[in-house]
């Protein structure tokens, strides 16, 4: 069985090749595959091997004090979803090209645990009685596998038009509670920061994306599948594989 993570954390990074190339050389020594992203403002990642190897991955990383806190999703596979190994360095572990987005040295955007959205969800409207909105802020590729039932869905193809698509529903959503979500937590997270910088103080993060709610949850409220960027196509609310070519 293949273990299957994604992870990313936000930390000052000061020589991201260095950094790059101390993990390309564990994750190689493990026989892993998959995407490791270093920027730096972070660490973005989506590995895939033996359970032991991957365990032993993320412990040398959490040695590091500026990951020890980084929160990881993990799924399971008969097949190995990634081809190859690649590592690379990036001006951001995630493009969004908005400073005000930038996540070092501003305080992170409120979020949302996925029990609250669940209960908020069942209820049709928050704590404090305002209606729920779920922003999708993935690309139509992603969200034609599968989103939140009634979610807000924008036809970009790319993160960076986020916010020029979002422009004209602004006005609606001023007496709502918004809660963006993405896959993992990291482009809702940046799309918080930017949005609520902007104006929309009535914005929050759905924390850890909709692996963590699936992980936490299930499927209550969705419709569908979760797309990720691999060989399995998409997961269900049970974190089962849309391909698994070994079954």
């Amino acid at each position: 069985m293949i273990s299957n993570i994604a992870a990313y954390h936000f930390v000052s990074i000061d020589d991201p090749d260095a950094l790059a190339e101390l993990l390309r050389e564990r994750a190689e020594a493990a026989a892993l595959r998959g995407t490791v992203l270093v920027a730096p403002e972070g660490l973005n990642l989506f590995l895939a091997g033996g359970e032991d190897a991957i365990v032993g991955f993320i412990d040398a990383l959490r040695a590091d004090a500026r990951f020890e806190s980084i929160v990881v999703k993990v799924s399971r596979s008969r097949m190995q979803p990634f081809g190859r190994l690649k590592v690379k360095v990036k001006p951001e572990i995630i493009s969004f090209r908005r400073e005000d987005a930038m996540p070092l040295g501003r305080e992170r955007a409120p979020a949302v645990e996925p029990e609250t959205l669940a209960r908020w969800i069942a209820q049709g409207h928050d704590d404090d009685g305002r209606r729920l909105v779920l922003l999708d802020t993935r690309n139509r590729e992603e969200f034609g596998y599968g989103t939140f039932e009634n979610a807000l869905t924008l036809p970009i193809d790319n993160f960076t038009e986020l916010p020029d698509a979002l422009e004209p529903h602004r006005d609606e959503l001023a007496d709502a509670t918004i809660v963006s979500f993405c896959t993992g937590g990291i482009r809702c997270e940046k799309a918080a920061l930017h949005l609520r910088a902007d104006g929309m103080d009535n914005l929050l993060q759905l924390e850890g994306g909709i692996l963590n709610y699936f992980e936490r949850v299930g499927g209550f409220g969705y419709d569908g599948r979760c797309f990720v960027f691999d060989a399995r196509v998409a997961l269900d609310p049970a974190l089962q594989p849309l391909v698994d070519e070994s079954a």
